[in-house]
C-alpha cells in the first residue's frame, strides 16, 4: 500500500479511536447521555468551541485537555499525509494506476509482454505499431517512469509470481512474450502462463542452447535464441546480402514505408471466402499471395492461383502498404 495512504488510513483510526475513549470517557466521568459524550467529543477534538452540555468538574476539564492535545495533534497528522499526497502527485497518481487496473481487467484478446529490457522494448514497440493492445510485467520499478512516458499498459512485479500473471489478464491474453533475461525464470514463467490459460501462444526468449531446450519442454510456442538469431542474419547477410535486402524491405521492424509482409486470417463471413488467389490477386494491386494455412495442413508456399480460399485460411501476402490494408480489412 502506498506510505501516505497507509498514514492517512492510519491517522483515520487513531481519530475514531478517540471519539470512541472519547464519548466513553464523558458518560463516565461527567455522567452525560450518549448523544451529549458524543457532541462533546466531537467538539473538542475538532476544536469547535461549541458550548459544553454542562459545566465539567476537575476531572471533566483535566480528560478535556487530554482530548484537545490528542485529537489536534492527529488531526494534523491526517491533515500532512493529505497534503503531501496532494501536493506530490501521489494522489493523480493512484488515480491513475486505479483508471490502469479497470482498463486492464476489461481487456482480451491482448499481448503480455513479460521484461521491459532491451529485447522486450522492441517488441512492445512493434506490437504498438501493428495496433497491438499490449501489457508490460516489468520488476524493476525503475524503469516505471519510462512506461508511464511511453503511455503503457503495465504492471510493477514479477511475472514469476501467479498473481501479476492474473493481473495482467493472463486468462483473456491472446498471447505471451516471456523476455526475462534468465532462462529458469523463462521456463518457470512460462509454465505458469501454460496453467492459467491452455489457449494461449507462447514466445520465450532463451539465452542458451539448454534454455531454449526446456523452454521447447515447458510448452513454449516459439522459443528463440537472439543470439542465434543475429549470428544467422549476420552470417545471411554475407553469404546472401540481397536475399538479406529483400527481407529488411518487408519484414516487420524493417521494413520501409512502401512494402510490407502481413497475414489475414479469412473470417467465417469474410468476402474474401470462396475466391481464388488468382481473383484476390486481381482485386487488390500489387498484392501476392505468398503461402497459405489451412487447419492442421502444413503450410503451403506460393499456393496456385486456381486454390480457393476457405474461412479459416490464414494468407501470407506480399505487397504494398496500401493494398494490404485494404486486404487485411476486408470485413
Amino acid at each position: 500500500m502506498n506510505p501516505a495512504v497507509r498514514r492517512i488510513i492510519f491517522g483515520l483510526a487513531a481519530i475514531a479511536l478517540l471519539i470512541v475513549i472519547g464519548t466513553a470517557g464523558y458518560a463516565s466521568i461527567e455522567g452525560m447521555s450518549f448523544i451529549d459524550s458524543l457532541y462533546m467529543t466531537v467538539i473538542t477534538i475538532t476544536t469547535v468551541g461549541y458550548a459544553e452540555v454542562k459545566p465539567l468538574d476537575t476531572n471533566g476539564r483535566v480528560f478535556t485537555m487530554g482530548l484537545i492535545f490528542t485529537g489536534v495533534g492527529t488531526a494534523y497528522y491526517v491533515f500532512a499525509a493529505v497534503t503531501e499526497m496532494v501536493v506530490g502527485g501521489q494522489l493523480r497518481e493512484m488515480m491513475g494506476k486505479s483508471a490502469m487496473t479497470r482498463k486492464i481487467n476489461q481487456l482480451e484478446g491482448h499481448v503480455i509482454v513479460c521484461g521491459y529490457g532491451r529485447f522486450g522494448r522492441i517488441v512492445v514497440n512493434e506490437l504498438r505499431r501493428d495496433g497491438m493492445t499490449v501489457v508490460v510485467i516489468e520488476k524493476d520499478p525503475d524503469l516505471e517512469a519510462e512506461l508511464v512516458r511511453a503511455n503503457e499498459l503495465y504492471i510493477i512485479g514479477t511475472a514469476l509470481e501467479e498473481q501479476v500473471l492474473e493481473q495482467a489478464g493472463i486468462r483473456t491474453a491472446s498471447d505471451i512474450v516471456v523476455a526475462t533475461a534468465s532462462d529458469p525464470d523463462n521456463v518457470f514463467i512460462s509454465l505458469s502462463a501454460r496453467g492459467k490459460n491452455p489457449q494461449i501462444r507462447i514466445h520465450a526468449r532463451a539465452e542458451s542452447e539448454i534454455g531454449l531446450k526446456h523452454l521447447q519442454l515447458a510448452g513454449a510456442d516459439r522459443a528463440i535464441s537472439s543470439y542465434q538469431w543475429s549470428a544467422m542474419r549476420i552470417a545471411n547477410a554475407i553469404a546472401r546480402p540481397s536475399v538479406v535486402d529483400f527481407l529488411n524491405l518487408v519484414l516487420p521492424g524493417f521494413r520501409g514505408e512502401e512494402f510490407s509482409l502481413e497475414e489475414i486470417r479469412v473470417l467465417a463471413q469474410s468476402p474474401l471466402a470462396g475466391k481464388t488467389v488468382a481473383a484476390l490477386e486481381q482485386e487488390h494491386e500489387r498484392v501476392r499471395i505468398v503461402a497459405l494455412k489451412r487447419g492442421a495442413d502444413p503450410i503451403s508456399l506460393i499456393p496456385s492461383p486456381q486454390t480457393e480460399i476457405h474461412a479459416g485460411d490464414l494468407l501470407i501476402a506480399i505487397g504494398a502498404l496500401p493494398s494490404l490494408r485494404r486486404l487485411a480489412e476486408s470485413p
